[in-house]
């Protein structure tokens, strides 16, 4: 009997294929329940590896062992006429039968019902808007709605001013976690600071109705704290106090704010009031500090951030904010060209596990875990469930719904994409990076205007946004425009939104030899620079080798502009290559990418 035959007469193959559809309804159930319990990463990881090592053994007593009448003996003993082994492989029959039924039953059922469930309680929770909004000056007020405006230092020493933004922040933050309160983002609230115009001026541009705004005096360990809340629509002032502590109180401080103004606003009846998270007087001076330093964006300060916030961690180990802010920090390190990619994301995932343990329902922390899920690891899977879990923990955050819109996007749920992007720029109206993400967003599904007046928008908010000519240039080139295309890409100061625009621009207009000389410039710096881009230039120009030679090596790095790969239409040379189906498979995106309508850059007509 040949060795196939026997295989098959010990239902071998049967025992394999019930095994691989018991296995993936198994790791299923943990990609579900794993986060719904707040599990560690490792736990997946583990439960896979111990299904893969089972699976040789699986095969290895269906071919060695035997059930018959009388148990389970080894093949060897058995009576070969009296083998019932067409009846245990009848039954494996009715059992894959059954699994398959299961799984696909699985399938349905997640597909169909519990991700719709989750997005739509997400929807519900946030406060949707238009998809074509995008001029700040026509929001109207919401009830219970409020920002919190940057509070003034009145200190002597200027340098305490990360004291008062500081808390202003986490003042904004509190707030922002009563789901019936709608708090504008930081960045809206932030960009009045130190301008001298009229509280009611500022509410209708933020829409809200409510403002709080303060002062901080701090002199040593003793602080002088005053915050009054106002009602925008006539200026009366609803509640004002003053506090004169020590630094070792300061987070009472907060509480007592922080309900004040609830109680204020009439809604301690639809919940409590947040409470903040206490630690060491000086750990907490530290994290202030380091926050401060972060938002700041440059190489340099995001190190000086790290290191601070290392120093409040030296102080407090298990405080779980300056973790989760510390696991940011360093992504962002990696992202600005200040850490190797590798090195930052497993620091980063370091800090952002430890303060998942510490506090599994800090939003923060889960938003740094789907950020790098989504740019690093290309897992868009995991990357949406964790924006999920940080949006139902902080359903006000403006970052993770625009993060989440904009990961949506990443997967190609382009159209989803926008509506929580939009949210996102109702919560943050002032935000230039969420109507750069929404132009993006519009580039890819070929609706050109909407993408430029959005870009405009960024102009508008902030003339000097780095690599918004770089857009201009890019709209203007699918359009074929590329006279005006060139003329974007020369006022582009940014070095490798300049040179990339330059060099697909002078191709585009017959001037070659000026490609090639900006594209060398590219490939001189790419480690500084970045790699995607470069395969983008020669895709624009119909270099398919070099094209894929490059997203290869992008693939290699962890280059995360391979995160925006769906949807990019400078790629468009590559779509019919049999190599786009193999790379598209190593980033599990080839049957999203099969089922994106041609106008969004899925499959030629």
């Amino acid at each position: 009997m040949s060795l196939f035959a026997e295989l098959k007469r010990r239902n071998v193959f049967k025992v394999a294929a019930a095994y691989i559809i018991v296995s993936w309804l198994i790791m299923q159930a943990g990609d579900t329940l794993a986060p719904a319990l707040h599990l560690p990463d490792w736990v997946n990881s583990a439960l896979a590896f111990f299904l893969i090592l089972g699976f040789p053994l699986a095969l290895f007593f269906a071919w060695a062992f035997e059930m018959t009448p009388e148990g389970i003996k080894k093949e060897k003993n058995v009576d070969r006429t009296r083998s019932i082994t067409h009846v245990t492989g009848q039954k494996l029959n009715y059992t894959i039968i059954a699994l398959l039924v299961a799984a696909l039953g699985y399938f349905a059922i997640d597909k169909f019902v519990l991700v719709p469930k989750r997005e739509a309680e997400i929807l519900k929770t946030a406060q949707s808007a238009p998809l074509q909004a995008t001029d700040t000056d026509a929001l109207s007020p919401a009830e219970k709605s409020i920002a919190v405006l940057p509070f003034v230092n009145m200190s002597e020493d200027t340098a305490n001013e990360y004291f008062s933004d500081g808390l202003t922040e986490e003042l904004l933050n509190l707030l922002a976690k009563v789901p019936q309160l709608r708090v504008t983002a930081r960045t809206s609230s932030f960009a009045f600071k130190g301008q001298q115009i009229e509280i009611p001026e500022i509410a209708r541009r933020l829409g809200v109705d409510h403002v709080l705004e303060g002062s901080v005096r701090k002199s040593g360990d003793h602080i002088r704290i005053t915050a009054q809340l106002i009602r925008a629509d006539n200026g009366f002032h609803l509640w004002s106090e003053t506090y004169d502590r020590t630094l070792d109180n300061i987070f009472t401080i907060q509480d007592e704010i922080s309900v004040a103004v609830v109680d204020a606003l009439k809604v301690t009846l639809l919940g409590e009031a947040p409470r903040s998270r206490e630690t060491d007087p000086e750990a907490y001076r530290l994290y202030l500090e380091g926050q401060y330093f972060f938002r700041q964006r440059s190489v340099e300060s995001i190190r000086k951030s790290t290191d601070l916030l290392q120093q409040a961690l030296a102080i407090d180990p298990d405080y779980a904010p300056a973790l989760a802010e510390l696991a940011f920090a360093q992504l962002w390190l990696g992202a600005a060209g200040g850490e190797e990619p590798k090195v930052a994301a497993a620091l980063s995932k370091q800090a952002a596990d430890r303060a998942l343990a510490l506090d599994p329902g800090l939003s923060l922390a889960h938003l740094v875990q789907a950020v790098r899920y989504v740019y690093y690891d290309f897992e868009f899977k995991k990357g949406l469930e964790e924006y999920r879990l940080a949006m139902e923990m902080d359903p006000g955050s403006a970052l993770g719904l625009g993060g989440y819109g904009v990961a949506l996007a990443r997967n190609g749920r382009f159209d989803e994409g926008l509506k929580y992007l939009q949210m996102g720029a109702d919560r943050d109206p002032l935000e230039p990076e969420v109507y750069s993400n929404i132009g993006r967003t519009y580039e890819a599904v070929g609706d050109y205007d909407r993408a430029e007046a959005s870009f405009r928008k960024v102009l508008e908010l902030s003339p000097d946004y780095i690599g918004i000519s770089h857009r201009l240039a890019r709209l203007n080139l699918l359009r074929g425009e590329y006279a005006q295309a060139l003329e974007d890409a020369l006022r582009e100061t940014d070095s490798v939104y300049g040179v990339t625009a330059r060099a697909k621009a002078y191709f585009s207009i017959g001037d070659k030899p000026a490609s090639d000389r900006e594209l060398a410039t590219l490939i001189d710096e790419s480690a500084r620079l970045g790699t995607f881009q470069i395969a983008e230039i020669y895709a624009w120009r119909g270099e398919t080798d070099a094209a894929f030679e490059w997203l290869d090596q992008c693939l290699e790095i962890r280059d995360s502009g391979m995160a925006s790969i769906l949807g990019d239409h400078f790629l468009a040379s590559l779509w019919t290559d049999p190599r786009w189906e193999t790379l598209l498979q190593k980033l599990k995106l080839w049957d999203t990418w099969q089922a994106m309508p041609p106008a969004w850059g899925g499959p030629p007509e």
